[in-house]
C-alpha cells in the first residue's frame, strides 16, 4: 500500500464512521476498487480507528469534560432526595451509566461472536450491498417516523446498544443504525446524535487496546508514511464528518443518505 491509497482509505474510514453510510462497507468497496488488502494489518486498522476516536474527543471535549466532572461529584447537589431520603445521582452520572448500559450488547458480541463476525467480512460485496439497502430503509423510516422529543432512558440506551451490536455486519452503518433506532424510539434528534457518537468511544478504545497487547502489531507490512497519512486522513475527515452529522441529524436530512445507500447498495450487488 502506498501513501495515496492509505490516505484515501483513511478518509473513507473517517467520513463513513460518522456519516450513516457504513464505514466497514465502504472500506470493503474501497479495497476492492484500489486492489489493496489491509484487513490483516492490525497496525493500520488500529491507527485509523484511533484517529476517528480522537476526532470524536476533539468535537465533544467540552461534553466529555463535563461528564467526567459530574461523575466525580457523583451525587446531585440539588436539595431533592429520593423517597427513602437518599441523595439522587446527578445528571452527568446517570448519562455515563446509560452509556455503559448501551455498551453491554457490543461487549457480548465481542466476547462470544468475534470470530463469526470476522468471517462475514470474507463474503465479498454481496452482503455489503444488502446491508446498505437495510441502512437505506432504516434512514427512510426514521426520517418520517422519528418525530419524538424524549430524553434517552436506560431502556432506550440498551435498545440502541443492541442496534450497535447488530451494525457490526459489513454494510450496516453503525451511526445510521443507532441514530435511526434512537429517533424511532422517540428521542430528541440532538440527544441521539451525541449519544450515538459517545457510545462508540469505549468499545473502539477497548478493541484497540486488546490488539495493542496482542503482540501482532509488529507484523505490519505497511511503511511509516502510509500509516501516517492514513491516520491524518481518518482524523481530519472524521472531525469534519462528526461536526456535519450533528447538524444533519438536527435538520432531519437523513433521507438523502438513504438514497445514497440505496444506489451504492444496488451497485455493490449487481456490479
Amino acid at each position: 500500500m502506498n501513501w495515496l491509497e492509505a490516505l484515501l482509505l483513511g478518509i473513507i474510514q473517517g467520513l463513513t464512521e460518522f456519516l450513516p453510510v457504513s464505514s466497514s462497507g465502504h472500506l470493503e468497496i474501497g479495497k476492492a476498487l484500489l486492489g489493496v488488502e489491509v484487513s490483516d494489518d492490525l497496525l493500520f486498522t488500529v491507527l485509523v480507528h484511533g484517529a476517528t476516536v480522537l476526532s470524536t474527543i476533539v468535537v465533544f471535549w467540552k461534553d466529555i469534560v463535563r461528564l467526567c466532572k459530574g461523575l466525580i461529584r457523583f451525587w446531585s447537589d440539588k436539595p431533592e432526595r429520593a423517597g427513602d431520603g437518599k441523595p439522587l445521582l446527578n445528571g452527568e452520572t446517570l448519562y455515563v451509566f446509560k452509556l455503559l448500559v448501551s455498551m453491554i450488547p457490543i461487549l457480548i458480541v465481542g466476547l462470544f461472536f468475534k470470530d463469526t463476525v470476522e468471517r462475514l467480512f470474507g463474503n465479498g460485496l454481496l452482503l455489503v450491498g444488502c446491508m446498505l439497502l437495510v441502512t437505506a430503509v432504516l434512514l427512510t423510516l426514521c426520517t418520517y417516523l422519528g418525530k419524538g422529543n424524549r430524553e434517552i432512558s436506560f431502556r432506550d440506551a440498551f435498545i440502541i446498544g443492541i442496534a450497535q451490536s447488530v451494525a457490526v455486519l459489513p454494510g450496516l452503518s453503525r451511526s445510521g443504525t443507532t441514530i435511526a433506532t434512537g429517533l424511532l424510539l422517540g428521542n430528541r434528534k440532538d440527544a441521539v446524535a451525541q449519544f450515538s457518537f459517545l457510545m462508540v468511544l469505549a468499545p473502539i478504545l477497548g478493541e484497540n487496546l486488546l490488539e495493542l497487547f496482542s503482540g501482532q502489531l509488529q507484523t505490519s507490512s505497511i511503511a511509516l508514511l502510509p500509516l501516517f497519512t492514513g491516520f491524518i486522513g481518518a482524523f481530519l475527515s472524521g472531525w469534519l464528518a462528526c461536526k456535519c452529522m450533528i447538524r444533519i441529524v438536527k435538520r432531519g436530512k437523513l433521507v438523502y443518505f438513504a438514497i445514497y445507500c440505496l444506489v451504492v447498495g444496488l451497485l455493490a450487488i449487481f456490479l
